[in-house]
């Protein structure tokens, strides 16, 4: 086994060397969990079926339910723009607060909600049903909100090299977003709650390290067998889409601001475009300890930006700031490459 730390030679060397270079970013899209409150009560509100009938699908965005009656979700189109995707997804925003106050309730982006709801208000659909049959009480009080970030792979089987190498740098991208300091109305003194309730789901947190697509599919299908998993959905950080090959980065509690989301967007993209070109070059991911880079999203999820982090390759702890100057320094690179240097200056401000 290559130490911990050692880059090896990777055996995708050949297929991904025509894949970099001068290449074209990569497409990436945002789906953004919101939460519906009442505006009285501050409590969540289980109108997502009212304010999803005001919301009509566009060739940028399309609209659609979660688990919980109390969230919508927005996701846009694929874009190769930052700046289309911030426009887009400010749009969005708008929509949905504009369809929410139609029918009287407000709209938060945040990891959870400050108090929960007073009954479960899980969808009726024949899949939450199972998930609440599998999960039971870890999941008829589940309300938590996520900014995902999916960013395009030329294969599936690039996709899993990718994942590989986002491993270490996940907990980092969860510390900048985290949003999720209280629940029934306390300060729980984690900065990202949402990762503690996520962690009650077995299979949740940094996801392992993978030889081949094959061993992707095969792990995941040996946890449904275990009767772990209802679908082919993890709930690691970072997964393979099922609609394609897509890499799925799951890290980021809700944010607040447009802004926010987009540098969610424009690191992870940076971080599967570093990636790639690491292949290209014969360079694997290190085999990062599977126990470390849990401690680590526990520090991340515990402090956020604000105190002491793990740094999984090292196996140390560090400053979260120093992980992020870290992963700065890492992908500067390729946000060059792709015109997007500009979240450079937003990132400053958080170091």
């Amino acid at each position: 086994m290559t130490a911990v730390g050692t880059p090896r030679r990777s055996r995708l060397e050949g297929e991904v060397s025509t894949l970099v270079g001068v290449r074209p970013p990569e497409p990436v899209s945002v789906a953004e969990e919101f939460l519906l409150v009442d505006p009285t009560s501050g409590r969540p509100s289980g109108r997502a079926g009212a304010v999803l009938a005001r919301l009509r699908d566009t060739g940028l965005t399309s609209f659609r339910g979660e688990l919980a009656t109390t969230q919508v979700t927005a996701t846009t189109g694929p874009c190769t723009s930052l700046g289309d995707l911030r426009a887009t997804m400010d749009a969005a925003r708008h929509r949905v607060r504009d369809a929410a106050r139609a029918v009287g309730v407000g709209v938060l982006s945040l990891g959870v909600p400050y108090w929960s709801s007073e009954h479960p208000l899980l969808g009726r659909g024949e899949r939450f049903q199972q998930l609440l049959r599998t999960y039971a009480g870890a999941m008829a009080d589940h309300e938590a909100c996520v900014c995902q970030v999916h960013v395009a792979v030329p294969d599936r089987e690039t996709g899993v090299a990718v994942l590989n190498h986002l491993r270490p740098w996940l907990p980092t991208l969860l510390a900048l977003s985290a949003n999720s300091p209280c629940h029934e109305g306390r300060d729980t003194g984690y900065a990202s709650w949402r990762t503690v309730q996520r962690s009650r789901f077995p299979g949740s947190g940094v996801p392992p390290w993978f030889s081949s697509a094959a061993d992707y599919d095969e792990h995941v299908e040996r946890m449904a067998e275990c009767g772990t998993l209802v679908d082919e959905a993890p709930f690691w950080l970072a997964r393979l889409a099922s609609h394609g090959p897509v890499v799925e980065i799951h890290a980021a509690d809700a944010v607040p601001a447009v802004e926010d989301a987009v540098v969610q967007a424009a690191l992870s993209r940076a971080l599967v475009r570093t990636a790639l070109t690491d292949l290209a070059d014969g360079l694997e991911a290190p085999q990062v300890r599977d126990d470390v880079c849990a401690a680590a999203l526990w520090s991340a999820a515990r402090h956020g930006l604000g105190g002491a982090a793990v740094h999984i390759v090292r196996e140390q702890q560090v400053t979260a700031t120093k992980l992020l100057r870290e992963l700065v320094e890492h992908v500067t690179g390729a946000l060059e490459e792709t015109g997007d240097t500009d979240v450079l200056a937003w990132l400053e401000s958080c170091r």
